[in-house]
């Protein structure tokens, strides 16, 4: 299987810096851009939904269905907001609203038999709450044989609950990230995906190792100085660890913020520190009783890291059901035979540490967390009614990109005993920062949205230094389909953004660039012009290879956004 590193990589000026750029219109469009630009003064409208998946279940855990728009009450800040989409999907069909037919009163005389009314098929559900699944194996922070049981039972219920019309896609972190499958919706190419893994290893049997070993110089330590410097060592290297294992975590979920519909993350590891060697610096504590050593478990807090992952899910509508492979932990079983004194009170502190982080994201982003068990089966289908089964919610904030985090509460009216869960806030992303993440996603995901009409179209590229190649592209945009608007003297405006970025045939990414195109068409040939395209033309300096390009327009004045992606051979035959 091929194995696709999903790494960001600076190309530097070798695979996406804008070398030249020339923007003209076509040669049957008109020819009078003006050379200089005046500024466009126009009140754009920008608006966004709010979506929400939102989980209502009973003291039992079983979902609460029959809940209208009227029962819950959201908050935004503490403001009330009005729901302006709501859904209720149950067994993965929107449920009818309307209430059914009256019964006709019995009548003495005998009726003519009437035909039997089929009852219409419940409407489709619309492409965003399309179910995105993405199986995410943690091999850096996890054991091989605890891995894979849990993999088979994951294989297992994939095939009973991967529906048509879902799609799931796998994705290892290996020290690096890997997608290992793509997003597909056949269950049985994801099944074979997993079973493949079997064979990789896992790094977590290192750090077993390495923890025990320290547990083992605290305890041969003739001075607490001497065994804080153990616990300073390895909580460092664990520190350092687990902040690559998070960005490599949010790197991903940032690139899911252009894929359409609900985003679930099923993270299988061994749990993950949100303090790095806390149970060490507890364990100098208990041999030298003394407090001091104590307040050094904050150099090493990964709590602010943890804390930006949940943002980052929350704002990309993405939710984390969080799963500690290492099963029904049996406290004192990973610390040294040498600690009986103190083995099982550090061990409980370790165990509670790596659980928590789990525990944390699955809460904050409205999944949930299966720890403390040797069969994750019976969690796992509580986590399918969550696949078919919800409400979702949607409100229009009056605000738009400002940057700015927003808490949200959400409430059944009237209704004690019940619980409900929904990611806690998100990020109100600036628009650039939103087309950009939708254009990685796009490379990412191969994925296309492009309502504007954009064309891009490659030249021929031609050798430069150090063997590579300068290869043209030109983004054609149909006038037409952008917001062209009376500006001043005797012009119509429009402005538009392009983003760019590129994949290499290993998976690197470069960042996105982005450039302004502000458009203005003389009034006399306004209707002329809105039949032709605008070209805007740039070159790029690339490496031999097989490339994969993304091109985002974003229209400021219309807030519309087109994505595209093409593949290109650059040189070679």
């Amino acid at each position: 299987m091929m194995k696709t590193s999903l790494r960001t990589v600076s190309f530097h000026l070798v695979c996406c810096a804008v070398l030249t750029i020339a923007a003209s219109m076509a040669a049957q469009g008109a020819e009078e851009v003006a050379e200089e630009q005046p500024s466009l003064f126009i009140d754009t409208l920008n608006v966004s939904v709010v979506d929400l998946d939102v989980f209502v279940t009973d003291k039992k855990g079983n979902p609460v269905t029959g809940l209208t728009k009227e029962d819950f009450e959201v908050l935004e800040n503490r403001h009330p907001m009005v729901i302006t989409n709501f859904y209720p999907v149950v067994e993965g069909s929107v449920a009818r609203s309307e209430p059914a037919p009256p019964v006709a009163a019995a009548v003495e005389e005998e009726a003519p038999e009437a035909a039997p009314q089929e009852e219409p098929p419940p409407p489709p559900l619309p492409e965003k709450q399309q179910l995105n699944l993405v199986v995410y194996i943690d091999n850096f922070n996890i054991r091989p044989f605890q891995r894979n049981r849990v993999m088979r039972e994951l294989r297992a219920f994939l095939r009973k609950h991967v529906h048509k019309g879902d799609r799931v896609a796998l994705v290892t972190y290996d020290r690096s990230l890997h997608l290992r499958q793509p997003f597909t919706s056949n269950p049985a190419v994801i099944s074979r995906a997993l079973q493949e893994l079997e064979t990789v290893s896992g790094h977590a049997v290192h750090r077993v190792s390495e923890r025990r070993d320290a547990l083992e110089q605290i305890e041969d330590s003739t001075t607490e100085q001497e065994a804080l410097s153990f616990a300073r060592i390895y909580a460092g290297s664990i520190f350092n660890d687990i902040s690559f294992t998070i960005s490599a975590l949010r790197d991903y979920v940032d690139g899911l913020a252009g894929v359409p519909g609900r985003k679930m993350i099923i993270y299988v590891s061994e749990g993950l520190p949100m303090r790095a060697g806390e149970d060490l610096f507890y364990a100098v504590q208990e041999k030298f009783k003394t407090t001091v050593g104590l307040t050094q478990i904050y150099d090493f807090d990964a709590s602010r890291k943890f804390q930006a992952l949940a943002a980052a899910a929350n704002a990309n509508r993405v939710s984390f059901y969080t799963i500690d492979a290492g099963g029904l932990r049996v406290y004192g079983a990973d610390v040294s035979e040498r600690t009986p004194s103190n083995g099982i009170h550090v061990d409980q502190i370790h165990t509670s540490n790596i659980q928590s982080s789990l525990q944390y994201l699955a809460e904050k982003t409205g999944g949930k967390a299966i720890i403390n068990t040797n069969r994750v089966t019976p969690a796992l289908e509580k986590v399918a009614q969550d696949f078919r089964t919800y409400y979702s919610l949607g409100y229009t904030p009056s605000h738009y990109g400002d940057g700015r985090y927003y808490r949200i509460e959400i409430k059944v009216k009237g209704r004690k005993g019940l619980r409900v869960r929904h990611r806690e806030g998100y990020r109100d992303k600036p628009p650039a920062v939103r087309a950009s993440d939708s254009v990685l996603s796009g490379l990412i995901h191969k994925i296309d949205d492009n309502p504007i009409g954009v064309d891009l179209q490659f030249g021929r590229g031609t050798p430069a230094k150090r063997g590579n190649y300068t290869m043209p592209l030109a983004v054609s945009i149909p006038l037409g389909k952008i917001a062209l608007v009376p500006g001043g003297s005797g012009t119509y405006e429009a402005r538009l953004s392009v983003f760019i970025a590129v994949q290499d045939e290993d998976g690197g990414t470069s960042e996105v660039q982005n450039a302004e195109l502000p458009i203005s068409i003389p009034e006399a040939q306004i209707e002329a012009a809105r039949g032709q395209k605008y070209l805007y033309k740039l070159d790029l300096l690339m490496r031999q290879g097989v490339h994969r390009v993304a091109i985002g327009v974003r229209d400021q004045v219309g807030a519309e956004f087109s994505l595209i992606t093409r593949a290109v051979q650059v040189g070679g035959s």
